[in-house]
């Protein structure tokens, strides 16, 4: 047998395992051959080509891999239990550009699934090899390194500090002042996954000097760089008042507010998440909102939007109004109660509502004046529907009621008590009645309008219990009026008048 026949046989086999790596690479890319392929063993077949000679082979056979791992948890915990992550990452710095791409997208399609699966990828050592890979000279493994550490990271608190842990940060910093804008993403989404869980983990973000770069990216013409970067910054901003005292003072404001008019409904939302997650902190953080235009901004955002994008924006309003008298009066000022009134009614998921419902609450509980602009809005009838309504979720109806009995506590406006009066239950009827009972009796006109209106008559018809709360307001109102009108308008007198009637003797 000559040199070449010999060689022939070497070359068929080279040739065949090329064209199976490439056959299941292929065929893995299809949802509906997955279970084909599980049911063959391919995770074991694939296995020995990992350390295959031809690096083109175990390319191909990483990036098979990558997609079976990507399908689903059974495959991705298959893959972990043949032991074929050590063997993946063993020669990884050494090497080409394709195989650690590949590579990454192994590691990163496990470690999505599960934390339990994300910790099989730390024990293999796997977080040393993708910070190597975050110093590559190449780009695109730079970006799949991010996007590996990334999905390690947003698990839980031990996980991302293990990330830090491998020194990833700082080179991640790096990664977000690279030119290419794919990159920026995968960092700055990275970097916003290891800040998210605790303060100190944001800490560390920040000593590495991530926040002024990120801020300097926030007008980038790019939605899903900008999405990223806001989702980075709020993940910071949120934890503390020192942590969102930074942000601020990267001067994001009033450049953040343009984002509340993008295009893109996540910027949009992820734009008034970072708000949000500022102005929850202190009166002196939304002030410097309200200063920058911010709650103007806020509210025409909630206007032009529907559905989830509104949600950062209401709870901006109320974590602002919740502050202080002037604050609140700010909000008002800037016509912030009819959006949050329109949310109420055009809203669809409860969630939504209810945050609405908690905002105007917020508004509305500081003095009688903030109550009345609440009340004048026709807040009041909208809450009250939504929470006798045997559809509203509990948390609705719960901060429904809140809301409602913050309003009424400090509402002297009778006329939009007036209507309320004859549909609320018991348990919000006795704060109505509460407000009547403080303004009566100073207030003349008011009396004559009450009796006029009906109103006199509802309150003789209410069943209190003695000594309860309410019977006392009863009884403040009744003591403003005549003994003769509290009778007339009582449940009953119209028969004994008739009775008298037909029990009365002409005097003839």
């Amino acid at each position: 047998m000559s040199q070449r026949q010999v060689l022939q046989v070497f070359e068929q086999y080279q040739r065949a395992r090329s064209q199976f790596a490439q056959a299941v690479a292929d065929l893995a890319a299809r949802p509906q051959s997955i279970d084909t392929l599980r049911s063959a063993g391919v995770v074991c077949l694939l296995r020995p080509l990992l350390l295959d000679v031809v690096p083109s082979i175990r390319q191909t056979t990483a990036l098979a891999l990558g997609r079976l791992a990507d399908y689903d948890v059974e495959m991705a915990e298959a893959i972990v239990k043949a032991a074929i992550l050590p063997q993946l990452i063993c020669s990884l710095p050494e090497e080409n550009r394709y195989y650690k791409k590949a590579a990454a997208f192994v590691l990163r399609a496990v470690a999505k699934h599960s934390p339990l699966l994300a910790q099989a990828v730390v024990q293999s050592g796997a977080l040393e090899m993708l910070v190597i890979c975050l110093e590559d000279f190449d780009p695109g493994v730079k970006e799949g390194a991010s996007w590996g550490l990334g999905y390690i990271a947003r698990h839980n608190p031990e996980l991302s500090q293990a990330v830090v842990d491998a020194g990833a940060v700082p080179l991640l910093v790096l990664c977000i002042q690279e030119p290419e804008i794919a990159l920026k993403r995968i960092a700055a989404s990275t970097l916003s996954d290891i800040s998210k869980h605790s303060p100190e983990l944001a800490q560390t973000v920040v000593d590495a000097g991530a926040i002024a770069h990120l801020a300097q990216m926030i007008p980038n013409p790019d939605a899903k760089l900008k999405r990223q970067v806001l989702s980075a910054l709020s993940q910071i901003a949120k934890h503390s008042v020192d942590l969102a005292e930074l942000v601020v003072e990267a001067e994001i404001f009033p450049v953040v507010l343009t984002c509340l008019k993008d295009s893109d409904e996540y910027v949009k939302k992820n734009g008034a998440t970072l708000i949000r997650e500022i102005a929850k902190h202190t009166p002196e953080l939304s002030q410097i909102i309200v200063n920058s235009g911010g709650v103007a901004a806020v509210i025409d955002c909630i206007g032009s939007s529907r559905g989830t994008v509104r949600l950062p924006g209401i709870m901006t309003l109320g974590y602002v109004a919740a502050h202080s008298e002037n604050l609140s009066m700010a909000v008002i000022v800037s016509k912030g109660i009819p959006p949050l009134c329109l949310c109420l009614v055009e809203e669809h998921e409860d969630h939504i509502k209810a945050a609405a419902a908690w905002a105007l609450g917020q508004i509305g509980r500081h003095t009688t004046e903030h109550a009345r602009h609440v009340a004048v809005a026709n807040v009041l009838p909208t809450l009250l529907d939504i929470f006798v309504d045997p559809r509203s979720s509990e948390d609705l109806r719960t901060k429904t009621k809140k809301a409602l009995k913050n309003i009424l506590q400090k509402c002297t406006y009778l006329p939009a008590l007036e209507p309320l009066l004859h549909e609320a239950p018991p348990s919000i009827m006795k704060h109505i009645i509460g407000q009547f009972s403080k303004v009566l009796p100073h207030d003349n006109k008011a009396r004559r309008l009450f009796v006029t209106t009906g109103g006199l008559k509802k309150v003789q018809e209410i069943k209190a219990e003695p000594g309860s709360l309410l019977q006392e307001y009863i009884n403040t109102i009744n003591n403003c009026y005549p003994e003769e009108i509290v009778r007339y308008y009582s449940p009953g007198y119209s028969e004994i008048l008739l009775e008298r009637v037909e029990n009365y003797q002409p005097v003839l």
